[in-house]
């Protein structure tokens, strides 16, 4: 049986075209940072400084005032910011204090039902990256504990993250407004 050398070109034709598709062969770009020598809730509040539709946080622990403040002035750029956190953790005053400022300035704050379960220390920013890692927002996950930020830059992946935080967010039955 002979070939059409026409097929053998619309297959090579298609090939490259496959392999030129942004959904083929790229990968997700992953910086890794530690704490203390690389400062990794710096890292976060640049890319908080870099939002332009929204940033959606879950964390235990949000105290440190650089990223409280990088959050307000997120969301008085016109940013979507949403907060979730533990129910337990407001029997800290520096938490408390936080979140105030950050209710104060309009981002809603959703808090679990079930004390100190929130484990999950995710960001995702403009469909476009998402963090995890162990790091908390605090001053300890900044400068002195032994942590890890990645920070993941995915489109398929930030969407994946964006869905679990917004259906974690219209839970009712596991997480209530936060209000003072």
């Amino acid at each position: 049986m002979r070939r059409s050398p026409g097929r053998g070109i619309l297959a090579a034709c298609c090939l490259i075209l496959a392999l030129r598709s942004p959904t083929v062969g790229t990968a997700a770009s992953i910086e890794i940072y530690y704490a203390p020598e690389d400062a990794p809730v710096d890292r976060l509040v640049k890319l908080y400084d870099g939002a332009r539709r929204y940033i959606y946080v879950a964390v235990y622990g949000l105290t440190y005032p650089p990223a409280v403040k990088a959050l307000i002035a997120a969301k008085k750029r016109g940013v979507d910011v949403r907060i979730m956190t533990d129910r337990e953790k407001l029997n800290d005053p520096k938490q408390r204090a936080a979140l105030e400022a950050l209710r104060l300035a309009g981002i809603p704050i959703r808090v679990n039902r079930h004390d100190g379960l929130m484990h999950l220390k995710q960001v995702v920013v403009d469909d476009e990256l998402n963090t995890s890692g162990s790091v908390n927002q605090t001053s300890s996950g900044n400068r002195y504990n032994d942590e890890r930020l990645d920070v993941i830059t995915d489109r398929a992946t930030s969407l994946k993250a964006r869905e679990k935080f917004l259906g974690m967010w219209k839970d009712q039955s596991r997480y209530q407004h936060w209000q003072e």
